[in-house]
């Protein structure tokens, strides 16, 4: 890891900066692969199947007697696991709807909010050096409780063509309704487009590679909107003299065995934490299946030494990192302070793992910085709210004044001749008031 000890404010962007692949240099292979699933469905993408997962899938959807014989596959334990992440993770989303109520903004003027749900909904779930079925349980249930009539999921198959047995019990368990052996580009265009067998969609979620990435990006131009701008995975801890080295170095670790391009940053006011927790990483990291992709992650991976808390948190609060651990003595009281962040994780019984899994909140997160901007994947994300409002003959007399002169001075006579003809009717009946409203 690459240390910084008390850098100067104005080295903290160079610092900070991570690794991160430039998107925009694929978007020419990218976009002839969009272009050409766009143009002939089902048929370029069994090619790109072919080319770029080794394998010749014939019959893209996964049949309800494959999601079945998985189960079988699958543990009883690791069963009970996922359903108490599925449960923890519903009770979670669940709780984030909330009755929109008739807001009376003037006498005679009532307007309003109604939640719908996206009625089609695509996930991306990678496959790649892991099987993400947790990241399956974070996008299909928020789905199921938003009522999407349409959910369907894209993953990449083996060389065998199979999906993983974890990942199709979970997309189950979920709730998805459909399930497709694609990967890579050919799935975001595939969901993107529509083809024979996969429909197109409305928005797309989920992580990927770069390739995804690009994808991603490309379509969310004109196609289909996207979850939000995605990167290699992230984690600070923001630690001082009451963190337990051991403890920071497994959280580190376990950011960094994601992949070669994931960052894992330490930030302390205590200087003679650093040797400690670097001993712990070589203690942890020889014990890890994925040592050889951790050992990488690290290289790009940073030590921040600073004096003081305050310092700590406004480098924190201009790194917005994914997924922040506060491990101090004071955790509660450095959080209030945080402003850029995906999801924050409080004192040192409160490892990324737990939100990763089970607790219940999401990890679809914000990267690269996006978290100023950006919030992770909720509720909110699966639905569309629409506006809507009722005036009366009173209520549109009293705006009358206001919207005539505004439209006119913005020279847009029509929108205040729609104002003038109706206080100009005079056919009672017209005006009769609405008693029943939503």
């Amino acid at each position: 890891m690459q240390i910084f000890k008390y850098p100067e404010k104005e080295e903290w962007s160079k610092i900070l900066a991570r690794p991160v692949f430039e998107s925009e240099s694929l978007f020419d292979t990218v976009r002839q692969v969009l272009d050409d699933v766009r143009l002939r469905g089902d048929a370029a993408v069994r090619e790109y199947t072919l080319k770029f997962d080794k394998v010749d899938v014939s019959d893209f959807e996964v049949s309800k007697e494959e999601i079945e014989k998985a189960a079988q596959h699958v543990s009883l334990q690791l069963k009970q696991a996922i359903e108490m992440a599925r449960r923890n993770i519903w009770k979670f989303h669940s709780e984030q709807q909330h009755e929109q109520k008739e807001i009376q903004t003037s006498p005679g003027v009532y307007c309003w909010q109604k939640a719908l749900p996206i009625e089609k909904v695509g996930l991306y779930i990678p496959g790649g050096t892991a099987p993400l079925f947790s990241t399956v349980l974070m996008l299909g249930v928020p789905a199921g409780i938003a009522e999407c009539k349409e959910i369907i999921l894209c993953t990449p198959p083996d060389k065998t063509g199979k999906i993983h047995p974890a990942v199709l019990y979970a997309a189950k368990v979920a709730g998805v309704h459909r399930v497709f052996k694609i990967g890579g580009t050919q799935a975001i265009a595939a969901m993107a487009y529509g083809t024979q067998s996969v429909p197109k969609v409305y928005k797309i979620f989920g992580p990927g590679n770069q390739y995804v990435t690009a994808a991603k990006q490309l379509v969310s131009l004109k196609d289909v909107a996207i979850d939000m701008p995605a990167g290699p995975s992230e984690v600070e801890v923001l630690a001082d003299h009451t963190s337990n080295p051991a403890f920071v170095a497994a959280d580190l670790l376990s950011q960094a065995e994601h992949g070669v391009d994931s960052q894992a940053v330490l930030v302390t006011v205590d200087e003679a934490l650093v040797e400690k927790v670097l001993e712990q990483i070589d203690i942890q990291l020889e014990q890890l299946p994925r040592k050889e992709l951790a050992s990488k992650a690290l290289e790009n991976s940073k030590i921040i030494v600073l004096k003081t808390l305050e310092q700590a948190v406004e480098l924190t609060n201009e790194y917005a990192p994914e997924h922040l651990i506060i491990a101090t003595h004071y955790y509660l009281g450095v959080a209030e302070n945080i402003t850029n962040a995906g999801s924050v994780f409080l004192g040192n019984y409160t490892p990324e793992s737990a939100g990763d899994y089970a607790s219940g909140t999401n990890h679809t997160l914000p990267t690269n910085g996006y978290a100023k901007a950006y919030n992770g994947v909720n509720l909110d994300s699966f639905v569309r709210k629409v506006t809507f409002q009722h005036i009366s003959k009173e209520g549109l007399t009293n705006l009358s004044n206001a919207i005539i002169l505004m439209a006119e001075n913005e020279e847009l006579q029509a929108h205040s001749n729609a104002v003038k003809l109706r206080l100009d009717e005079e056919d009672e009946d017209f005006e009769r008031e609405i008693n029943y409203r939503r």
